[in-house]
């Protein structure tokens, strides 16, 4: 845990994939052809202490949807990635944007398509339903399915190990 702690402490972005992740993985259609999602509320506030103590948030996301864009904006998040069926330029892009080395990031995915950017991050996140192989590999896996609470766990540890969780918390309490 100290290992995880003193990964978490360097941290600048926290990045997130969105199916499996942010949601529980399923998509619900509509006749219309409409897409619908899923989102944890406490996931949402979680992000939004997050960027309010500092640390960017991200995502990047293989599929498009509405529904997706609704969601971050309403939380506030600028750095949306959608359609990236490649996440490596992404990736690379909002590196450079935020002109932060791979050490100061961590990258949030549950699927092997995740498996590049994790390898290159400095922590490594997943979450408890995870494939198999991404568990293996990652630095720490969540104790909530996706979907579920797990986003919000990964904020609560990245306020924690930077010494920022009660004065985030202290808004609501």
């Amino acid at each position: 845990m100290q290992e995880l702690f003193k990964k978490a402490a360097k941290i600048k972005l926290v990045i997130f994939d969105v199916d499996g992740v942010l949601t529980d993985g399923s998509l619900y259609l509509g006749d219309d052809g409409q897409e619908y999602k899923a989102f944890n509320s406490k996931d949402g506030l979680g992000m939004k202490m997050i960027r309010t103590s500092g640390i960017e948030v991200g995502i990047i996301t293989a599929r498009t949807s509405q529904v997706v864009r609704l969601r971050m904006e309403s939380l506030g998040i600028p750095h949306v990635y959608q359609g990236m069926q490649e996440k490596m330029p992404a990736y690379d892009e909002l590196k450079i944007r935020l002109d932060l080395s791979d050490e100061q990031i961590a990258y949030v995915g549950d699927d092997v398509v995740d498996l590049p950017i994790m390898h290159r991050v400095g922590l490594a996140i997943t979450v408890q339903d995870a494939h198999k192989l991404v568990r293996e590999q990652a630095h720490w896996v969540t104790a909530a399915p996706g979907g579920r609470g797990a986003a919000r766990e990964v904020c609560e540890l990245l306020l924690e190990s930077q010494d920022k969780l009660q004065k985030a918390m202290s808004k609501y309490i």
